[in-house]
């Protein structure tokens, strides 16, 4: 590095730090507000940097290397659910194999003639994408707290001084009812909210029809994990990412290691850009998006509601220094005040139950607190075993 971007450097950093120094009258633990002022990364990304901002130049334990990586052929299971139930309501067992098996190997899984729209699914990543393409002073309004989360935002987690991804988000609800309110949804472009509404819906019947099978690869009636969701009383949220340009790819992350602390993840892609990695035994893969394809995995909750049968997988973004990256993140969870805990059907003497109950909304004030903290939260609750 020269003389002048060593000054850059340390002229940027300097710019952040003041910022994010400047008093905010908060009460210890309060989530009323965020522990320092946002800086969006749009921001940094347009500013034509040379170099990392050094709050979000990660530990070199957690910056992504190409000698991790797994050879280029390996990806995660791609399967067709085309005649999964048929008109009858039976169910095709070669499918539902293969299902199994990727819950219990990987914890995700792509899947393919879903019964969404490819029309539906490009208009929803495009509408998004042009939200997060307008100058980042328009996009303020809809400025985020970490009480809900919902609306735009750029970190998670609460605490100050923390090392920070690479990313900006939206978020916003679509399920329970009460908490859907379209004056938090963005109104450009002009049809972003008539998309995203039919979008979500598409995607809570897909994933109650992916539930049905959690359920019955266990032995299970076929509704019983949504059941223990709460029936048609579950949660459902959109978290929409955009990863721009980084001019140091190799020490940043778009979103640092964790697993989803919510039910059950479909996420909509990139098609052009690859950026998300799945843990498996010890290696990160690289996730090769098929064409019109969604990205299911395993959240903490059916984690927790298996006896860990079928476990959430750690996994993370890395971004790249040529291209952006927009993708769309649902979660489909629990009615957040019921108490989740091991299903008494899956447990016994010789197999206890591994976790106490616990709702969902005391769950995830651990992500929202504390950030991306890999598969610590779901470990830490692990009931000890009697000697």
């Amino acid at each position: 590095m020269n003389k002048k971007d060593k000054s850059n450097t340390k002229k940027m950093n300097m710019i952040i730090k003041n910022k994010m120094d400047v008093k905010v009258e908060t009460k210890k633990g309060s989530m009323d507000e965020w522990p320092e002022p946002i800086v969006r990364v749009q921001s940094l990304a347009e500013s034509n940097l040379s170099f990392l901002p050094d709050r979000y130049i990660k530990p070199e334990s957690l910056r992504p290397t190409t000698t991790e990586d797994a050879p280029a052929a390996t990806n995660i299971p791609i399967i067709d659910l085309e005649g999964l139930f048929s008109e009858e309501g039976s169910s095709d067992d070669v499918i539902m194999a293969q299902i199994s098996e990727a819950c219990r190997e990987w914890g995700f899984f792509q899947v393919v003639n879903h019964g969404v729209k490819p029309e539906l699914m490009d208009a929803a990543r495009e509408s998004w994408r042009e939200f997060f393409h307008m100058p980042v002073n328009a996009k303020e309004t809809y400025s985020n707290s970490p009480r809900t989360y919902e609306g735009y935002g750029s970190r998670l987690g609460v605490t100050k001084g923390a090392s920070l991804d690479w990313s900006d988000y939206y978020f916003l609800h679509l399920l329970p009812h009460h908490l859907k309110d379209f004056n938090k949804w963005p109104s450009f472009p002009p049809t972003i909210r008539e998309v995203i509404d039919e979008y979500g819906k598409e995607l809570v019947n897909l994933s109650g029809r992916i539930m049905r099978v959690l359920s019955t690869n266990l032995g299970l009636k076929d509704d019983k994990f949504q059941d223990a969701f709460g029936g048609e009383n579950i949660g459902a949220c959109l978290r929409v990412n955009y990863y721009p340009k980084c001019p140091r790819p190799e020490l940043a992350l778009g979103l640092s290691p964790h697993s989803d602390p919510g039910g059950m993840t479909i996420l909509l892609p990139d098609d052009q850009v690859f950026g998300l990695q799945v843990r498996k035994n010890d290696t990160w893969i690289t996730v090769k998006p098929h064409p019109h394809a969604f990205i299911v995995n395993i959240g903490d909750q059916i984690q927790i509601l298996s006896n860990a049968t079928y476990k959430s997988v750690e996994h993370r973004v890395v971004v790249n220094s040529n291209k952006e990256r927009v993708s769309l993140a649902f979660f489909y969870n629990p009615k957040s005040d019921i108490p989740i805990q091991p299903l008494q059907e899956l447990v016994s003497a010789h197999n206890p139950p591994l976790y106490p109950p616990m709702t969902f909304d005391q769950y995830r004030l651990f992500i929202r607190t504390q950030g991306p903290q890999g598969k610590s939260h779901v470990e830490s609750h692990i009931s000890p075993r009697p000697r």
